[in-house]
């Protein structure tokens, strides 16, 4: 094993016939010379909280269908308070608050066709109690 130098490191030298010969001037070509710019494309650069916003926004079919099912058993949950009020004879301010908290979203699309035409027969018997009540 050879060291070399104070610290143990050997200097890198190039090899004598690595060394290229400068010429002394520099010229460009007719190549090189002035181009016409042309005018640049406007391009569209996503950043990432863009790209992290979009992904927010898209929403999962599943979760779209179990939330809808969720607004419409509690749909259904207020509609069958409003039964036994009406029933026991007290159909008070905040059923009807209820009802009309329920109605809301119910109309939303899920993508299946089954789940939203029961949700608009849903939205469509509170609006009904709601109006028979004198709150719409």
């Amino acid at each position: 094993m050879r060291i070399n130098g104070p610290n143990g490191t050997a200097l890198a030298s190039k090899p004598a016939g690595a060394r290229r010969a400068a010429s002394g001037t520099f010229a460009l070509g007719e190549q090189d010379g002035a181009r016409q710019s042309a005018p640049t494309g406007s391009l569209r650069a996503i950043s990432t909280v863009d790209a992290l916003l979009a992904l927010q926004g898209v929403e999962d079919p599943t979760r779209r269908k179990k939330r809808a099912v969720a607004k419409g058993r509690n749909a259904l949950d207020a509609l069958d308070s409003l039964k036994v009020g009406l029933l026991d004879g007290s159909v008070d301010g905040s059923t009807l608050a209820r009802l009309k908290v329920a109605a809301e979203g119910l109309t939303e699309h899920t993508g299946d066709a089954g789940l939203d035409a029961v949700l608009h027969e849903i939205d469509l018997r509170l609006a009904v109690e709601l109006a028979k009540a004198g709150a719409a």
